[in-house]
């Protein structure tokens, strides 16, 4: 009986932790921090990872600053925002923020092109949404 017991709990755990891996996430970038100058986003995305696909991240902020979605890495060490997408204007991180659905696998760079917001180093990061396990 004991036995038993042991085997169910165990598939049970399992079934759980397979479930809570499906499910996608709403991840406010920088937590209670939001998106702001002189706070490390690097950082903050290597303790927060692993991103899955359909994951979203919300960023919240204040004018002047802003979100960009950079095409590729050397873009993003350069913070070079020529081919650079807006994903959001210094207008849009007011009360909810601004959503963005993370639907592939592949990098995403972002930063924030205001001022040294980018060159500092600091309102930069990627994210590389990873494959939901399925039940």
């Amino acid at each position: 009986m004991k036995m038993g017991f042991s085997y169910a709990f165990q598939t049970f755990v399992l079934v759980l932790s397979v479930a809570m891996v499906a499910e996608a996430r709403s991840i406010v970038v920088g937590g209670s921090e939001n998106w702001r100058p002189g706070f490390n986003y690097t950082d903050w995305a290597l303790k927060n990872s692993p991103f899955y696909i359909n994951d979203t991240l919300v960023f919240k902020y204040e004018a002047p600053h802003n979100v960009y979605l950079l095409p590729n890495l050397w873009s993003f060490i350069k913070c070079d925002f020529k081919d650079a997408k807006l994903v959001a204007s210094a207008e849009d991180g007011n009360g909810d923020g601004v959503e963005v659905d993370l639907t592939a696998t592949r990098l995403y760079y972002f930063a924030s092109s205001d001022g040294d917001d980018c060159s500092a180093g600091m309102m930069k990061f990627f994210a590389v949404p990873l494959p939901r396990l399925q039940g």
